[in-house]
């Protein structure tokens, strides 16, 4: 799949009101994007600066300056069946709760349109694949993110699909994580109520931001197991915002240990989040029968756990 049509272009125009800023963090604020994507448009000429190329990422951008960034128009994504492992935990004509390994992207995305559970999903059901929502995210309820593991349901039917959605909005879906973090809470539990929103300083980050700004995210707390830099504690969300473990783990000065956003440093070369969606429970959309599934803490996490208890 190309990434770009070229020939189907958008130009947008945006005046700087800023003063030596670097050009590829001023117009990625600005639009919305991801520096490297900014530097790629840049790479190929789509920048102008007052008519004139921009030539370098480093440019410092001057107050009053017209901006003209041309996008290509990006080809739509769209899910495709692919032969990968899937663990299912549950499969009935409404719904499936797998457990996503580490690693996996949930649905088809930019630099992601291979390898993803969608993918596995679709290639395991074959012909009875028919599932609802768009064609990227068909049948995903919720997502967890790609180096988080664990148990993810999934709807097969519309009912299943507005039931799922529904029991999320109004909380009633249990979820229960296992995290190994840096440092530990001073009590042995505690509540987060802390609101979300996109980072100031870096769209593409969350962090914890005013009411008028963020919505509700509440995260509750139990600590396991401690050790001498690191805890492991077990988390139930009340609320299902982007990042939100990870994100309200670093404001209160404990971050989820390998967390490339949030941690900034990772001294059990983890090189990801050591998180693991430990527990699910919902009600069934057509049975009304709760049900609850657990999966085991995967390998990497529990050979961690054993280096931390004997260091």
């Amino acid at each position: 799949m190309n990434e770009w049509a070229l020939e189907e272009v958008v130009t947008r125009k945006i005046v700087c009101e800023r003063q030596n800023e670097r050009v590829d963090r001023f117009l990625a604020e600005e639009g919305e994007w991801s520096r490297s994507f900014v530097q790629s448009l840049i790479e190929r000429g789509l920048v102008m600066c007052d008519e004139s190329p921009v030539l370098t990422n480093s440019l410092k951008v001057q107050q009053g300056q017209v901006y003209t960034v041309t996008l290509p128009e990006v080809q739509p994504l769209q899910a495709q069946p692919e032969d990968l492992p899937l663990t299912v935990v549950y499969e009935d004509d409404d719904l499936l709760v797998v457990d996503k390994p580490r690693g996996m992207v949930a649905h088809p995305a930019p630099g992601h349109t291979t390898g993803t559970l969608v993918g596995a999903v679709l290639y395991h059901l074959g012909a009875r694949a028919s599932l609802p929502g768009n064609v990227i995210r068909p049948g995903i309820v919720h997502r967890i993110d790609k180096d988080t593991s664990g148990l993810l349901m999934i709807a097969k039917s519309d009912l299943a699909m507005h039931s799922l959605g529904a029991q999320l909005q109004d909380h009633s879906v249990s979820r229960v994580y296992k995290a190994i973090v840096h440092g530990g809470p001073a009590h042995e539990r505690g509540v987060i109520d802390a609101p979300l929103g996109r980072d100031p300083h870096n769209r593409q980050l969350m962090a914890v931001v005013s009411e008028r700004h963020g919505k509700r995210a509440v995260t509750r707390f139990v600590v396991c197991e401690r050790f001498t830099h690191f805890s492991l504690l077990e988390l139930r969300l009340e609320t299902g915002r982007t990042h939100q473990i990870r994100v309200h783990m670093a404001y209160i000065g404990h971050p989820v240990a390998g967390d490339p956003l949030y941690a900034r440093r990772d001294p059990l070369a983890l090189g990801g989040q050591a998180l693991h969606a430990a527990v699910l429970g919902f009600t069934h959309p057509r049975t009304k029968e709760r049900l609850l599934f657990e999966s085991e803490l995967p390998a990497y996490f529990t050979q961690t756990l054993e280096k931390l208890r004997q260091s």
